[in-house]
């Protein structure tokens, strides 16, 4: 009874460890085993034959073990020297042969697939070209060929190839959408452009995150693909371009020009910044980037991100700038930058910035 106890006691730490990695595989819109699209698919299906010659031989060797140790282990007055195979032909061809067999099985469709999925879509007049730049902690999505910035959030066409030119505006990052194809790296620097492609078959909203330790809001750096029919995409492309008016009261106006047009672009207003561009945030999904937009409304959210945006994502290039701060150590004291009236004034004419498509 006791040596059980002992045992158990050596298996509770790896089932606790096996049961707390395996928790992290419960968002399926953040899972490689649910794939979305083609090129996911495809990495997927190669996923499963390499871990499924893997198990095969695993369990083959394994059997053969147990065999040769039953069937040829010594018996009880048994003192007779086992026969030897050493030089069997027949036997060395086999673990030759087999090994060789199962790394073209696996090594053809590996080749075939990397290759296939590293091509080149930038000439294509049928893709949509996409630069992505990624900052600490957030994503720009420029559409060249549309003459169109936005952040956040990616909005493509389905049907349709997506060719990706990625760069970092700072550190190195990783782009990543789990359910629709595999993550590649941003780096800084001139001449580190990277390219992938990837399409989207169905409408729907898939997540996306930085797959690359970046800084201390690295697991706060997430973006969302919408995948919308063309014709959505079309009239998102023309709302994208339709002038934006300032904030009608004139106090708020003048707080929102010079505190947060100073980065932002919102339109064409300001259109060459490099902070995000505020174009339609009020209809995006979450604020921020993890501020989901069904927990409060688009206009709480705002608030609470231009009050305590170094609260709720430490270490972004955006300050505090609002009142009453009511997040971490400095509750309840005021934050210099805008009046109570401005923020809200300002929180609701953004979550009033829109766009029907």
């Amino acid at each position: 009874m006791m040596n059980r106890w002992r045992v158990l006691k050596r298996l509770l730490p790896l089932v606790a460890g096996m049961a707390l990695l395996l928790s992290a595989c419960g968002r399926e819109d953040l899972s490689t085993l649910s794939p979305k699209g083609p090129v996911a698919q495809k990495q997927f299906d190669l996923m499963t034959l390499s871990i499924s010659i893997m198990a095969l031989v695993v369990v083959v060797v394994f059997a053969i073990c147990i065999y040769v140790l039953i069937r040829f282990r010594r018996r009880k007055g048994d003192n007779t020297v086992p026969k030897q195979v050493e030089g069997n032909h027949t036997l060395e061809i086999i673990w030759t042969v087999v090994p060789i067999i199962l790394l073209l099985i696996l090594g053809v469709p590996t080749i075939n697939t990397v290759f296939g999925l590293s091509k080149d879509y930038s000439k294509d007049p049928e893709a949509v070209q996409v630069t992505v730049t990624s900052h600490q902690y957030w994503w720009e999505f420029e559409y060249p060929e549309y003459g169109i910035k936005t952040a956040q959030e990616l909005i493509v066409p389905t049907g349709r190839k997506i060719q990706f030119k990625l760069a970092s505006g700072d550190v190195t990052h990783a782009f990543w959408i789990p359910s629709i194809g595999g993550k590649i790296d941003t780096n800084a620097g001139l001449g580190t452009t990277n390219k992938l492609y990837l399409e989207f078959p169905n409408e729907g909203v898939f997540r996306g995150k930085c797959a690359e330790l970046c800084g201390p809001s690295h697991a706060l750096m997430d973006f969302k693909a919408k995948a919308v029919n063309q014709a959505s995409f079309d009239r998102w492309v023309a709302a994208m371009k339709t002038p934006v008016s300032m904030p009608a009261d004139e106090n708020v106006k003048a707080a929102f020009e010079s505190k947060c047009l100073t980065c932002h672009a919102i339109g064409e207003t300001n259109a060459g910044s490099a902070a995000p561009n505020l174009t339609g945030v009020g209809s995006r999904l979450t604020v921020g980037g993890i501020l989901y937009n069904d927990e409060k409304s688009a206009e709480e959210n705002l608030k609470d991100w231009i009050a305590h945006a170094q609260t709720i994502k430490p270490g972004n290039q955006m300050p505090d700038v609002g009142t009453d701060v009511k997040y971490g150590p400095g509750k309840g004291t005021t934050a210099t930058g805008l009046t109570e009236e401005e923020l809200d004034g300002i929180a609701k004419y953004l979550a009033g910035q829109k766009l029907e498509y």
